[in-house]
């Protein structure tokens, strides 16, 4: 099974937001379409970039609320069932069936996103059952129980991040790890730079399948 360092998939999350910074592996293809934004790596690294301000996040300016000329919001209420029965959050999930179908019959062998890529990373992990690792992630998924194929998907939070606790009413998908930075900027670490920065700061497992 692939294996990825959390500093090595933070690095690539960051730098999703400027793929010319991509040296190696190097990107094939891109999709930038209905404001949706998504990266394939010539070894099958898939890179959903989001939005790196919690402002952008809580004023709406997040892509997802705008998908294909049609506006979203974070409520309860705007759910929709998947391929496979999973109850999710309807932007969201809209969102991740765009990239599902530029992908075609690409299949990656990583998924890593970060704020409202990490919601598709979510979604995504289970539709490939591939392993997905996001940052900053919101929670996409309708109803507190396991799902199939949620064993791969890791979400990496900051408790000082807002962001990490939206939608309210909705759960994220496999295992969300919480992390406690030293100084606590409530509300106010969204960004993949403090993301960086905390993973430093803390102790713990490094790598996950």
């Amino acid at each position: 099974m692939a294996r990825i360092n959390l500093k090595d998939a933070a690095v690539f999350a960051q730098h999703s937001y400027k793929p010319q910074n991509f040296t190696s592996p190097r990107i094939i293809d891109s999709l930038d379409k209905d404001d949706v934004q998504a990266h394939l790596t010539e070894n099958g690294l898939l890179l959903l970039p989001g939005s790196n301000s919690v402002l952008d996040y809580l004023h709406y300016n997040l892509r997802v609320f705008q998908v294909g000329n049609k506006r979203y919001r974070l409520a309860s209420s705007d759910t929709e069932h998947g391929a496979s029965g999973t109850v999710w959050h309807q932007g969201f999930l809209v969102y991740s069936r765009k990239i599902f179908d530029w992908l075609g019959q690409r299949r990656p062998e990583i998924i890593i996103g970060h704020s409202l890529g990490a919601a598709a990373v979510q979604i995504l992990s289970k539709s490939y059952n591939v392993p997905g690792i996001g940052f900053a992630a919101p929670r996409p998924k309708k109803g507190p129980g396991r799902v199939q194929f949620d064993d791969k998907c890791l979400s990496i939070c900051r408790v000082d991040d807002t962001v990490c606790g939206l939608p309210p009413n909705f759960n994220h998908m496999g295992d969300a790890r919480f992390l406690e930075p030293k100084a606590n900027n409530w509300g106010l670490d969204h960004s993949m730079k403090n993301y960086r920065a905390i993973l430093e700061e803390n102790n713990g497992p490094d790598a996950v399948p």
